[in-house]
């Protein structure tokens, strides 16, 4: 497991822990998931998707030739689902304590926002 994944690995992750996916339509939902916040180029994917393999979190799914072009889709791994995991309950837990410490915020303030 990765503790303390990247945004971008964190995102591809959660892409690929829905179905098997091709590059581009890994680019295409992490764009979706983010509101536009987020775009990947292909380097940053391909470059990232390399490493999650040799990491054992992702691996091919399968290959399908479309308009004469190799289209390689991707699935998550049970390790890569353990690192989702972990990461999604790590985030959880630091955006909880963030939370409760703009709450205290707040009353400390007395109600009145900044």
């Amino acid at each position: 497991m990765l503790p303390g994944v990247n945004e971008p690995t964190f995102l591809i992750l959660t892409a690929l822990a829905g179905e098997p996916l091709h590059g581009y339509a890994v680019i295409e939902d992490v764009e979706r998931m983010t509101g536009g916040r987020v775009r990947l180029r292909a380097g940053t994917l391909y470059a990232a998707l390399d490493r999650l393999r040799r990491e054992g979190l992702v691996e091919p799914d399968r290959e399908e030739v479309v308009q004469s072009r190799l289209r390689r889709y991707y699935r998550l791994t049970g390790a890569g689902e353990q690192s989702l995991e972990a990461e999604t309950a790590r985030l959880r837990a630091q955006a909880t304590i963030a939370e409760g410490r703009l709450r205290a915020r707040r009353t400390d303030l007395g109600g009145a926002t900044t």
